[in-house]
């Protein structure tokens, strides 16, 4: 079987969001059609509260999914209708924006805050689609236990076992997967047409036929297939001496126009505007009830 090509590596810059959270930005407006449909990927690891204890108060979003996910640390959420939940250790939450929802997300201090929010574009069809909540426990997610590897499936499959989430508006393969040191991994389960990147949250990681050019922590690898049919071409990585942790995400592409601004993304500049003129109307919410899985 061929291999993936390594084609990209995006490394994550420092970035401030919310009321002053020092984050590390991977994935954003210079990549979105590149990693499509993947718009934004935010990684954070701190020791010190006052890097993110401000949080994310109250914002919009519509025409998006957002996906938290903490490896480590602990987060408190709400909605503007009431709705609340706290985010733990590898747990998730797997928000449906949809039409528009305002909510905000607070991080709590803790003795480590590490873990990613990413944004998956909704199509077109489904952007003012009715907004939803899931909040995936640790015991939710299956585990895959391999000689040299630890596979967590949040979304998607892999080895028999079914992810906690099965994406109804765009099917994401989220594999979260420690590996061993110096362990070869290969994966050949997402069929060649679909984006597929890596994102290194912990250790060094080499990818690709080339299997001694690590790369560092808070990166986006991006493997693209040099095919477009159905099949799937394998994917191998190496873990460095301190082996690697190391999130697998790939979807099929839209490939539809994107208008993007602030937490809102749609298809136009027109429908953008609306956006914000709902906004200001008090007219952007049009479901008074987020769906709670």
């Amino acid at each position: 079987m061929t291999l993936r090509k390594l084609t990209q590596v995006v490394r994550g810059h420092p970035a401030v969001d919310g009321a002053g959270v020092r984050l590390q930005r991977v994935l954003g407006a210079r990549t979105m059609y590149d990693f499509d449909p993947f718009l934004m990927l935010d990684g954070f690891d701190s020791l010190d509260p006052r890097d993110y204890i401000a949080g994310f108060p109250w914002h919009p979003h519509r025409g998006i999914e957002t996906v938290t996910y903490l490896l480590e640390g602990e987060l408190e959420h709400g909605d503007s209708l009431g709705n609340s939940g706290v985010i733990g250790r590898l747990q998730c939450q797997w928000m449906t924006a949809g039409s528009g929802i305002i909510h905000q997300e607070m991080p709590q201090a803790a003795p480590r805050m590490l873990g990613c929010q990413l944004w998956v574009n909704l199509p077109a069809a489904d952007k003012m689609t009715e907004p939803a909540y899931r909040d995936i426990q640790s015991s939710d997610v299956s585990e895959v236990v391999e000689e040299n590897a630890r596979v967590r499936v949040l979304s998607g499959r892999y080895s028999g076992k079914i992810g906690a989430v099965k994406g109804e508006y765009v099917p994401v393969q989220y594999l979260d997967v420690a590996l061993q040191a110096d362990s070869i991994w290969e994966y050949n389960q997402t069929p060649n047409d679909h984006t597929l990147f890596l994102y290194l949250i912990e250790g060094t990681l080499a990818a690709d036929e080339n299997l001694e050019s690590f790369e560092q922590k808070a990166c986006a690898m991006l493997l693209s297939s040099s095919a477009n049919s159905g099949e799937s071409e394998s994917v191998r990585v190496k873990a460095g001496p301190q082996g690697a942790r190391f999130l697998l995400l790939a979807a099929k592409p839209l490939r539809e126009p994107i208008a993007w601004g602030g937490p809102i993304v749609m298809n136009s500049q027109e429908e953008l505007n609306q956006a914000f003129a709902d906004l200001r109307a008090g007219t952007f919410i049009r479901h008074t009830q987020p769906k709670v899985y």
